[in-house]
């Protein structure tokens, strides 16, 4: 071989061995990885909570309910339009978010619990008749895991649902229901016992709720590295907010029997309660102690607002009862 085909060889193979070389490839990858998640993140975080919110005109059909309308937009709204992220692998920017998809998953609980009492009250003919087949299967695919991305190796290692699929699904059976309402082929039963069971179980979540704030704040309160009380703030800001926006509904849904029975004052309050929580929008949420004097506790005033919306609440099936 000639020498200069040696030479040129030994100087291209050395051209590898550079170390400005490797050095400035990984100062480039890094660089993409540091812009990668901080600018993907920022372009998809969104905390909607945006109390003026209401289904369109198009999507309430004349005769239907508006409650079950307002269920299916906001479920619509996270899954389709905002992009539900609770479920994002770690290789998207998305994946590394963590008060949004706890916003989200609140809203679809809040969603969820309303969805059970239209399946075992609201939906039926005195609780003995037949369970509509759509709110059943709003209820099954609501409750699924909001969590469940292509693969879940743990369970297998083929694809699975997703929870967006399962949500479209549930949408879809409650748009379906409120149409069958509005043509008088299902049943949307306005009476005051079944109210009351919607009120109840709310009032039951929204105890749960406080439970885990109560926990929370005993077992971590004063703690400035507690970096999971922001998981549990945005988990109940986004309840109350679905709940807050349920109550919009059912107001107008039961107008003349809330006017009838004078509840109006008090299930304006209660959901003003549920939006005082759902407005709370710390930079930084702090799990302070009680009395201290510069870290705030925001669990705590979440806990107000949630009681008082729980003893409000309370009072609402109190009089209903009578």
């Amino acid at each position: 071989m000639p020498a200069s085909k040696v030479f040129e060889g030994e100087r291209g193979t050395s051209r590898w061995r550079r170390p400005w070389l490797w050095r400035l490839a990984g100062g480039l990858i890094a660089a993409i990885l540091l812009l990668y998640y901080p600018i993907g993140m920022l372009i998809v975080h969104e905390i909607d909570d945006d109390l003026s919110f209401a289904p369109a005109t198009s999507a309430v059909p004349e005769g239907g309910s508006q409650a079950v309308a307002v269920a299916a937009a906001l479920v619509d709204r996270e899954v389709n339009q905002n992009r539900w992220v609770a479920n994002d692998p770690f290789f998207l920017p998305s994946g590394a978010l963590d008060n949004m998809p706890n916003f989200q998953q609140g809203i679809v609980d809040a969603v969820a619990t309303f969805t059970i009492e239209l399946r075992d009250q609201l939906g039926r003919v005195r609780g003995s008749g037949e369970v509509d087949k759509d709110l059943g299967e709003a209820l099954s695919t609501l409750q699924y895991s909001g969590t469940k991305w292509v693969f879940d190796l743990s369970t297998s290692i083929l694809p699975t649902a997703t929870s967006e699929a399962q949500y479209r699904k549930g949408i879809k059976a409650l748009r379906a229901y409120n149409a069958n309402v509005a043509a008088g082929k299902a049943v949307y039963d306005k009476r005051a016992d079944n109210l009351q069971a919607v009120i109840s179980r709310i009032a039951l979540d929204v105890g749960s709720l406080s439970a885990a704030i109560d926990r929370q704040i005993r077992d971590q309160s004063g703690n400035p590295f507690d970096f999971t009380c922001d998981d549990l703030f945005y988990r109940v800001k986004g309840t109350a907010y679905g709940y807050h926006m349920l109550l919009k509904g059912l107001r107008r849904d039961f107008g003349a029997l809330v006017d009838e029975r004078g509840l109006g004052p008090i299930w304006d309050e209660a959901t003003a309660s549920f939006g005082e929580v759902a407005g709370l929008s710390p930079w930084i949420v702090w799990n302070g102690a009680l009395d201290g004097q510069l870290m705030p506790n925001h669990l705590a005033a979440q806990g107000f607002f949630l009681l008082r919306a729980r003893t409000q609440l309370r009072e609402i099936t109190s009089i209903l009862e009578k």
